[in-house]
């Protein structure tokens, strides 16, 4: 349960607005959700957010949080109250320097009533200040702090923001961050962007870190515990910072393997998305028990069990293709997810290509054949899942199918153009599914509704001409010549356990049954988002 607060001004406020004349009656409060049909509570509405400033202590022996965020925001109408999404236990608020009477509410609302109502355009400076046990605390029956043995770490998709710092919890609200954290000696605290100093004093070290390109509140992550540290810098000259637990045991060395070839693996993505669109690079492993990964904005998160089978590049290829699809341009809204997923997985089977271990077509091939007409596979539609299969396995594998259909219908220049300039047309923004469709059509020159419908929202597998025409081999797997496994294949479905929260109180969004098709049963619930 959330305890309820009410601010020690909150009488004096509310004797405020009734002296309010007549003429701010169009004044009303925020909506308490952003308006997006997959989540109606998450996000808020009325403002707009462009800075987070959070100041934060953390004791990990107790998981212990203290924290102070500064919000800068602007009001988008005339508003009289609005919302944040947070967990946490709330001692004061301030509104433009004003005390501001706040209560919680449904799952992980937190209201706030300022002390006079907020004309539209009004610039806002939020003062939240807050302390509580984050791993103590659920909504919808599930936690997305994850507590490990040295520490405790934030990361989750579609939320995590809310078991450490009160936001605007949606892809559309963008904003730049500054994370300060102040940790024992000996404990490092990891979060995205650069590392603008540290110090320390009295037995306390403070890391400051700072991002300075608009991020969704999802991709905001962060990670205290003992870790081991290193640092470079790809060709292209952007810092790398990684990190791994000192804890990782037999999965260390794994890990190591794959993440430092983050900047190369960044290099050769720019050479199909465009330059690289931030400042800051690396990835991080801490001591979780979780099994998926994470393209937190700069700094993947990655599980330990992603490296149990040895080096694994290929979940390095996706959270960092998702830098450019997903974080550079983000979903307009969850129903979106193919722009980030479907071209994180055919990221993969570029790689594949790059490795000499199968070309994209033969992975297409591969993956239409080795599901039959009747799977249940074929009725999720990757333009538009639903809540419920939003990181449904048919989003990455059908959602990269579609992509292998666009290059054959529309050629390899037209195709790899649109990979790359559709980053820039829409960076640090958010766009549609339908957004996508059209700016394909107009770098193409073709019309491609048939196409987008066939792959992308037809509850079906499509049909045998269609997958002719998209040059895509119809014949079934066991039949004669029917496509061979690629070798990459293996590597590829170890990345499938997607989304899977299986220490959250069955919040997962899909079955293992999914994750766990063809002979990767040993990897369920260990991929990337």
């Amino acid at each position: 349960m959330h305890r309820r607060f009410i601010a020690p001004g909150a009488c004096a406020a509310a004797s405020v607005l009734l002296a309010i004349p007549a003429s701010a009656a169009s004044v009303s409060p925020g909506a308490p959700g952003i308006g997006d049909p997959y989540y109606p509570a998450y996000g808020n509405g009325g403002y707009d957010v462009s800075h987070y400033d959070l100041r934060l202590k953390y004791r990990p022996a107790t998981d212990e949080l203290e924290g102070t965020a500064t919000i800068l925001a602007r009001t988008t109408q005339d508003l009289s109250r609005f919302n944040l999404d947070f967990l946490l236990d709330v001692g004061e608020v301030r509104v433009n320097g004003a005390e501001a009477a706040f209560t919680a509410s449904g799952e992980h609302e937190l209201e706030i009533t300022p002390r006079t109502p907020l004309a539209k355009g009004t610039a806002l400076t939020v003062v939240v200040r807050y302390s509580g046990i984050p791993s103590s605390k659920q909504a919808y029956g599930f936690t997305s702090w994850h507590r490990t043995p040295d520490g405790g770490v934030g990361a989750n998709e579609p939320e995590a923001a809310w078991w450490w710092f009160p936001s605007n919890d949606h892809p559309l609200d963008k904003a730049t961050y500054d994370v300060s954290v102040q940790v024992p000696d000996g404990t490092q605290a990891i979060s995205n962007g650069t590392l603008q100093s540290t110090s320390s004093r009295a037995g306390w070290t403070r890391f400051n870190w700072r991002s300075n390109k608009p991020q969704a509140t999802y991709l905001a992550t962060l990670a205290v515990g003992r870790f081991d540290l290193t640092t470079g810098t790809t060709d292209s000259g952007i810092p790398v910072v990684n990190a791994y637990s000192k804890d990782l045991g037999d999965n260390a060395g794994a890990a190591r393997a794959s993440i430092e070839r983050t900047g190369e693996i960044a290099d050769w993505l720019a050479g199909y998305f465009g330059p690289y669109p931030f400042n800051a690079l690396g990835g991080y492993v801490p001591n979780t028990t979780t099994g998926y990964a994470l393209e937190t904005q700069t700094r993947p998160f990655y599980s330990p069990r992603q490296f149990a089978n040895g080096s694994n590049t290929s979940v390095v290829v996706h959270e960092l293709a998702h830098q450019w699809y997903g974080d550079l341009v983000s979903v307009a809204g969850w129903k979106d997810i193919w722009i980030n997923e479907g071209f994180a997985r055919y990221a993969q089977w570029l790689w594949s290509e790059h490795e000499g271990e199968g070309t994209a077509q033969e992975i297409a091939d591969y993956v239409y054949a080795s599901r039959p007409a009747d799977d249940p596979f074929w009725t999720v539609r990757p333009g538009d899942p639903g809540p419920d299969n939003q990181f449904h396995l048919a989003v990455y594998d059908r959602g990269a199918l579609a992509l292998q259909a666009l290059r054959n219908e529309i050629g390899d220049e037209a195709f790899f153009t649109v990979l790359k300039g559709w980053p820039q047309k829409y960076a640090h923004g958010n766009a549609t599914v339908a957004d996508f469709r059209r700016y394909a059509e107009e770098v193409s020159g073709a019309s491609l509704g048939t196409l987008f419908d066939t792959w992308l929202f037809q509850a079906s597998k499509p049909a045998a001409p269609a997958a002719a025409d998209a040059s895509i081999t119809t014949r079934a797997l066991g039949t004669r010549g029917a496509p061979a496994r690629p070798k990459s294949w293996k590597k590829i479905a170890a990345t499938n356990g997607v989304h899977a929260h299986e220490d959250a109180g069955e919040h997962a969004h899909e079955s293992a049954d999914e994750h766990a098709h063809e002979g990767a049963d040993e990897h369920a619930h260990e991929g990337g988002h």
